[in-house]
């Protein structure tokens, strides 16, 4: 309807891009123990004694193999691969290697493995861990990628207790993993998959985030759980590139992750400190990003495609086929920040997402935020073929709070409450669905009060019975929106029919 179908599928097509990144490295390998000496050859019978030495010996095509123990020591890539010798840093097959940052120094912006300026570089099955601070304002990553490095996969790492651990009222910083394109070359084909980033301590920050000039990028079936603040972000609008042009992630895909228990209660943002605002999968500032099949639970808010940045709108975007439950304040939110900045979002479509029961907390404002929340400057967005299960108590499915924006268009939704039911248009409440029908400006072909049928709400099993009336009767956009797959896969359109909600 808004979006340009063209670009839409290519966007989708780009998918497997970051795949050229899977290729397996074929040449000479390097061995690590740490039993090892660095003035060894790096043979499987003679290795060198650090993961650094080992990286000095490769050329492209070259696999590191580190066999098991505790490496503690900071890590960086000096050497590019090439296409089809991509250089592999791994652990010896069945096999437990740590990098580890038990006891190192942190000053300023510190990474415990740094990948900065290369190409075509795999990190694959690492514990990265135990890198900690508690100096005021200085930034800890686990990983960071940066310098226009390209064609870089990390995969199958497991990324825990990365921890700014200064007083909140003196400002913390840390990432979890970090991608920031901060040159004028843009990172590209970067693939972040099967990863499991936990207990961070992150401040300001977040788990796992991609900022800046960042174009091509795939962020699959990662984990991110117990941490503070934010879950997954795409960024935009921030200090990351000096160039408004290039300060802002575009182009990529979010999708099959598993977020949960993001707080943003512990961390240094006073207005955390009540509510827990900390947002599961959040994109802020981005542009053409795709958010598909993830599960967020229990987190601050759920979804977010939202900006906090003057002149960076969060824009053609699309979030489909997600499942968001338990959330502390909103399931999905679209908008500026209220009173805060210029920021809005604007073409983006909300589509196929089944909601239930968010908004266990009221808001900063002691407000309900609904399960669907649109504020400030938000234009031409569509929400679409959606279950929305409120909360008995709470009751409130969508609530646009703030007057303004255009050319929003709501249809096809399932609204259902064992309780209250609410809509909110322009911040007035309406609990009668034909007065806000004519409120929102025609919610076509919605249905309201009907159960939807879910096989097992309680175990949150929120496959459809076959008697669901959300059952193909949801509108078909088209594949470059309504997506290929349905939340386990299934194809998502069947016979040109589609239901509501995450599952087919």
């Amino acid at each position: 309807m808004f979006l340009n179908y063209t670009s839409l599928f290519a966007l989708n097509k780009k998918s497997f891009l970051a795949g050229s990144n899977r290729l397996e490295a074929s040449g000479k390998d390097i061995y690590v123990s740490v039993n090892g000496n660095d003035s060894n050859s790096g043979t499987l019978k003679a290795p060198v004694n650090t993961i650094q030495k080992g990286l000095e010996l490769v050329s492209p095509g070259f696999t590191v193999f580190v066999r098991a123990g505790i490496y503690k020591g900071k890590v960086s890539f000096s050497k590019s691969g090439q296409k089809g010798k991509v250089i592999t840093l791994k652990p010896y097959k069945g096999e437990k290697a740590v990098i580890s940052g038990e006891g190192l120094s942190v000053s300023g912006n510190e990474a415990l493995v740094t990948v900065n300026n290369v190409s075509f570089i795999v990190i694959d099955g690492f514990d990265i861990c135990d890198f900690k601070t508690t100096n005021a304002w200085a930034n800890v990553d686990g990983i960071v990628v940066k310098g226009g490095s390209n064609n870089i996969t990390l995969k199958k790492n497991r990324v825990f207790n990365i921890e700014n651990n200064a007083a909140p009222e003196k400002g913390r910083s840390g990432h979890g993993i970090h991608v920031i394109g901060n040159t004028e070359v843009p990172l590209t084909k970067i693939l972040v998959e099967e990863n499991e980033v936990f207990d961070c301590n992150t401040g300001y920050s977040e788990n796992l985030t991609i900022n800046g000039y960042v174009d091509g990028f795939e962020i699959r079936k990662n984990r991110v759980y117990n941490g503070e603040n934010i879950g997954i972000v795409a960024a935009g609008g921030y200090a990351a590139n000096p160039n408004p042009a290039y300060n802002y992630v575009r182009n990529g895909i979010i999708a099959d992750n598993v977020v949960f228990n993001i707080d943003g209660k512990t961390g240094p943002i006073p207005a955390f400190k009540d509510h827990n605002g900390a947002i599961g999968i959040y994109i802020d500032g981005a542009r053409n990003i795709v958010v598909e099949r993830n599960l967020v639970r229990d987190s601050g808010r759920g979804i977010g495609i939202v900006s906090e940045t003057d002149n960076f709108p969060t824009q053609e975007c699309i979030v489909r086929n997600n499942l968001v439950y338990n959330c502390s304040l909103a399931g999905i939110y679209l908008g500026g920040y209220i009173g805060y900045t210029g920021g809005g979002t604007n073409k983006c479509y909300v589509v196929n997402n089944t909601l239930y029961q968010n908004s266990k907390d009221l808001g900063y404002s002691n407000e309900v935020e609904g399960e669907i929340r649109l504020t400030e400057n938000c234009n031409d967005n569509v929400i679409s073929n959606n279950i929305i299960y409120s909360r008995p108590d709470r009751g409130v499915f969508i609530n646009k709070q703030v007057v303004g924006g255009s050319n929003n268009v709501v249809s096809n939704n399932l609204y259902y409450s064992k309780g209250l039911s609410i809509w909110r248009w322009n911040n007035v409440p309406y609990v009668d669905f034909a007065l806000w029908n004519v409120s929102c400006g025609d919610d076509n072909g919605s249905l309201s009060g009907t159960d939807p049928l879910f096989v097992n709400a309680v175990a949150y099993d929120f496959h459809l019975k076959s008697a669901s009336s959300a059952k193909n009767t949801g509108v078909v956009i088209s594949t470059a929106v309504n997506g290929a797959t349905d939340k386990e896969g299934k194809a998502r359109i069947a016979n040109n029919l589609i239901s509501k909600g995450a599952y087919q």
